[in-house]
């Protein structure tokens, strides 16, 4: 059977059609509880192929119930489940949010059938070939490809939440919107790899902007904003035993770890109007003193986003660092050590910086 007879959303038996969402609706808990199980042990071969398995029998059940538009996004979803069972991808939270909110789709389409209501066909088809990506995507684009897919489903009702490919005559703001709420959500999935990170992606915006701000406004807040988000989720694509350990690293997982501002400074160059949040994010590492990476910049040679950037994250990192001397103390242990690396940060920024601690310590106090 062509794809094209398979994106019939049509009932072709309609015994056969409810037996099928009766089925659909005994698996979907099992897939919830394995895709929960997943997130606290990822690498774990046994859930991965209890989840691979019951993908395949929803596939093999919508053909033997005659169910057949629901086939192709269930053999998408296994491609993507057969590079997790290979090892060639780790399972990501994101992934199993793909995949819940997919089942969603397929059933509400279901209802829509069942009530004869009219089903987005272009949608759907849209939906079908970003899936259709996931099974050979490199790892970032799996990663922002997944989130795309869930800020769309989990959007606006109609022609709004097409995933992906961008409706014809979409505005220019609103397709900023949808990058910077992918940014977000990324972001976010950083944020659920550690507990102590929960929270910092608002930390960080909130000094970034008000540093910003006490400087004079040098820098496009909406690229800062984007870059905030994005700068430190190339770690993701890191094999975790390299960003999440403890300790000192070999030389080896050194260089992994300098790659990480490139590959999503890369992923947002290609994406149009984001090329001052993708500077920053590539810069902010580099040091004025020329001893950053990935290229060595010198003082002159960094934008000032990346700048506000690279003081943000050495603040969390110090605070996080002291976290156990309480919020006060770990704030002023941070204004210390970043007032004198002289040679670390510009005077430029730093100045602003204590002005606006200043104000934040006064607000803990009060």
């Amino acid at each position: 059977m062509s794809e094209e007879e398979q994106l019939l959303f049509v009932r072709e038996d309609a015994e056969g059609f409810q037996d099928f969402r009766d089925v659909l609706s005994d698996y979907a808990p099992q897939i919830e509880k394995l895709a929960s199980q997943l997130s606290q042990n990822p690498r774990s071969p046994e859930l991965i192929g209890d989840l691979f398995r019951l993908v395949h029998t929803i596939k093999g059940d919508a053909g033997l119930c005659r169910v057949m538009f629901v086939v192709p996004f269930a053999h998408a979803l296994e491609g993507l489940l057969a590079r997790l069972r290979s090892g060639e991808l780790v399972y990501q939270e994101v992934m199993g949010d793909v995949l819940l909110l997919v089942l969603d789709r397929l059933d509400l389409v279901m209802a829509q059938v069942a009530g004869a209501r009219k089903v987005d066909v272009a949608q759907m088809h849209n939906l079908l070939d970003a899936l259709c990506s996931l099974e050979s995507a490199p790892l970032p684009s799996v990663l922002a490809t997944c989130s795309r897919l869930i800020a769309a489903m989990v959007g606006a009702q109609g022609s709004s939440d097409a995933p992906v490919a961008a409706a014809a005559g979409k505005s220019v703001a609103q397709s900023r919107q949808q990058d910077m709420l992918l940014f977000r959500t990324l972001a976010f999935q950083l944020e659920q790899r550690m507990p102590e990170f929960v929270g910092r992606t608002e930390r960080n915006l909130r000094l970034a902007l008000e540093l910003n701000r006490q400087a004079g406004g040098w820098v496009d807040a909406e690229q800062l904003e984007a870059a905030v988000y994005m700068h430190d989720v190339g770690m993701m694509f890191l094999p975790e035993q390299v960003w999440l350990k403890l300790g000192s690293i070999s030389e080896n997982e050194r260089r992994l770890m300098v790659l990480h501002p490139a590959w999503v400074a890369g992923l947002m160059g290609r994406m149009p109007g984001w090329e001052g949040a993708a500077l920053m994010v590539m810069q902010h590492h580099e040091t004025p003193d020329g001893e950053g990476y990935p290229y060595g910049l010198a003082s002159g040679e960094i934008c000032q986003g990346a700048r506000i950037l690279a003081l943000v994250d050495a603040f969390e990192a110090v605070m996080l660092k002291h976290a156990h001397r309480g919020q006060r103390r770990s704030m002023l242990r941070a204004a210390a050590e970043l007032n004198a690396a002289d040679d670390q940060f510009e005077r430029a920024w730093l100045d602003p910086f204590n002005q606006v601690l200043r104000r934040m310590l006064e607000q803990a106090a009060s």
